[in-house]
């Protein structure tokens, strides 16, 4: 007998969808799943979404056959949520009866020039619409009309049907590893599907709703079982004296930022990208995580942002809420939600950078080590084991209940991407730029996207909450590249953003050290102690030493000082120098001959030291008087030259200075 070939074809041969598990389905929605059902509406669009760019446009014809030779990999793109009688249960997803695929694919056009912020505009307008409940609930729109001839694909999934770990394992499905198996493929043929039976009876929703409510609390039960034994354990006692110490945060009210205002449902999305190598060398350098990298980029781009919109951000703190996916290894392939939320407060008055990520990782350690995520995961079970009708009357309600402070500020997601490049119908996707849905009073959410080498940035907004949600989008660039420099990574390229953002928002310390920069003569720019370090060319006798401490102990005990100067512009020619001591001329013409000739003496009579106590201060020019007018007053009214005929003085500790002949200051200066 013949045996068959076990062996499994290379990926240039097979796509991906065929030789991938099925994903794990369920009839009935899960009480997560109903909620974004219950709580959707006009102002609030629940749809998760995409934006595919790719090297080349995509032919539509050709792109709807490659999907639809996929479909019967993913059944729930082919169905529908139907409630029961008098919404007793949960809804049900069954067969849509109708199902064309054409319904969910359309080609559409961008607007000229075809730019990326005209595929910016379009997505925003394509996130703001509500889908429509009478078929699956999840749609592709194809976009050619780009620059450089390149294609886009929009992919929005609704909430209900996927979270974002499951949404991008959908995305996959449509993609694949390499350009040849990115093409249609023949459909088996498999025979109809027979529709289960709807449970129309009112009976059967009623069993169907107590089910679900047992199996909710029973999750919660065993939910708080598990994390009382974890409250044993080392890791959640040094968790809970950690957060003992950030209590205060913890406790504190949210502030209201000014992006968290009701919302009215128009979208607006915009991008940014990064090289996710440099996201792996910054978190290296203290050993944290990628999240907590993007968290820092964050909330320095909200910083910039507060103070932009004239808000202090001083004793502030930022209340992100971060989904987590609590998928087991055998349900990695599994639709759904299966997700629980991660509360994090982290401070907004942390100047540097590196202290900012290191506060940031401290911080979700700590709520981590607590497993404040399960503590959200049996409130939400909890929940759950309500009846649904009470459920849907709750998520209905819950938006028109105005708080007098948010409950969080932003929501950030981190979604793990491909590591290697996808293709669809033999084109190259070089990004995919991931979309959070956001409302109520949360006019801003951010997702981030790894993706071939690159971390993506997704930034939805609210039109009325935050319109300029671009400025936000420059800041984020502005801090990731200031956080690169602070860590030490790509400082060639820190420079040019640093002139970028003297356009932007400045800090304080910004325009102090810009002011600093441009005075050069200020006292803490002078290095006098580091040039009179230097070694003389040569020796200098004992006697001129003495010499010049006896002329001028003033000058050398206040060497620092960037006022003393020259008085008036006048040339050496005119001012008469000091007589200075017979022994320090005769010092100077044995040590330096050559330089005497150059600038003869002039011819006047050096009268003998007189002693320190019966000496009087050189008369001086009136700007070099001024900080010593108070002490003479008398002295400095009426003289605003110098007599060349003055006896020589003994200087003071508080006169000014005696002006030295410039050779003598030529071998002081050596």
């Amino acid at each position: 007998m013949k045996k068959r070939r076990t062996t499994k074809r290379p990926w240039d041969a097979t796509p991906v969808a065929c030789n991938m598990k099925p994903p794990i389905f369920g009839r009935r929605l899960s009480a997560a799943d109903a909620a974004f059902l219950y709580l959707e509406r006009k102002e609030i669009p629940l749809c998760i979404a995409c934006v595919c760019v790719f090297d080349q446009a995509i032919p539509f014809d050709e792109f709807v056959a490659n999907i639809d030779s996929k479909l019967h990999f993913v059944p729930r793109y082919l169905q529908i949520a139907v409630s029961p009688p008098f919404d007793i249960g949960y809804p049900n997803w069954e067969d849509d009866p109708h199902f064309d695929i054409r319904r969910h694919i359309f080609p559409v056009t961008v607007e000229a020039p075809g730019g990326e912020t005209e595929l910016q505009a379009l997505a925003g307008r394509l996130f703001t619409q509500v889908m429509d409940r009478r078929k699956p609930l999840w749609e592709i729109f194809v976009v050619d009309g780009l620059k450089g001839g390149q294609g886009a694909l929009i992919v929005r999934i609704h909430h209900a049907l996927a979270d974002g770990v499951a949404g991008a394992s959908l995305i996959k499905v449509m993609l694949d590893p390499t350009p040849e198996g990115s093409h249609a493929v023949p459909k088996p043929r498999v025979p109809p599907r027979m529709p289960a039976a709807a449970e129309h009876s009112l009976a059967e929703a009623i069993c169907s709703a107590v089910h679900s409510s047992l199996e909710n609390l029973i999750a919660a039960e065993e939910g708080i079982l598990d994390f009382t034994q974890g409250l044993l354990s080392d890791r959640m006692q040094n968790g809970l004296q950690e957060l003992a110490c950030l209590l205060p945060e913890v406790a504190a009210p949210t502030p209201r930022l000014p992006f968290n205002k009701p919302c009215t449902g128009d979208r607006l999305f915009c991008w940014a990208e990064f090289d996710f190598a440099e996201v792996q060398a910054i978190r290296a350098t203290i050993g944290c995580k990628v999240n907590d990298v993007i968290l820092t980029v964050l909330t320095r781009a909200l910083v910039l942002y507060v103070k932009m919109h004239g808000q202090p951000v001083d004793h502030r703190l930022l209340r992100v809420i971060c989904p987590v996916s609590v998928r087991r290894e055998d349900q990695q392939e599994s639709l759904g939600n299966q997700i629980t939320f991660l509360p994090v407060v982290l401070p907004m008055d942390v100047p540097d950078p590196m202290e900012m990520l290191r506060a940031v990782a401290s911080r979700t350690a700590t709520m981590k080590s607590t497993r404040a995520a399960e503590l959200v995961a049996i409130a939400a079970a909890w929940l759950g084991s309500a009846p649904p009708p009470l459920q849907k009357l709750f998520w209905y309600g819950l938006p028109a209940i105005m708080f007098p402070v948010p409950l969080f500020n932003i929501i950030c997601t981190n979604v793990p991407g491909s590591p290697t490049t996808l293709y669809s119908v033999g084109r190259r996707m070089i990004a995919s730029y991931p979309q959070v849905p956001t409302g109520y009073e949360l006019g801003v959410g951010v997702a981030a996207q790894s993706y071939d080498g690159k971390l993506c940035f997704g930034l939805t907004a609210d039109s009325e909450a935050a319109p300029d949600v671009t400025r936000l989008r420059d800041f984020i660039q502005v801090s990731f590249h200031e956080l690169c420099q602070a860590a030490g990574v790509k400082k060639a390229k820190v420079e040019k953003v640093k002139v970028e953002k003297v356009k932007v928002e400045q800090p304080a310390r910004r325009t102090a050290a810009a002011r600093t920069a441009r005075k050069p003569h200020s006292k803490a720019a002078v290095p006098a102690p580091a040039r009179a370090a230097k070694p003389t060319p040569s020796p200098v006798p004992e006697e001129v030493k003495q010499a010049v401490q006896r002329t001028a102990p003033a000058r050398t005990a206040r060497k620092p000082q960037p006022k003393v100067a020259v008085p008036g512009p006048a040339p050496a020619e005119q001012a008469a120098p000091a007589p200075v001591p017979e022994e320090v001329r005769q010092a100077v013409q044995r040590i330096a001959p050559a330089r005497n000739p150059r600038k003869p003496q002039p011819k006047v009579a050096a009268p003998p030291p007189a002693p320190p106590a019966e000496a009087a201060p050189t008369p001086v020019a009136e700007e070099v008087k001024k900080p010593t007018h108070r002490a003479t007053p008398a002295r400095t009214e009426g003289k605003p030259e110098m007599k060349a005929a003055a006896p020589l003085p003994a200087p003071s500790p508080e006169a000014v200075p005696t002006s030295v002949p410039e050779e003598v200051g030529e071998l002081i200066a050596v």
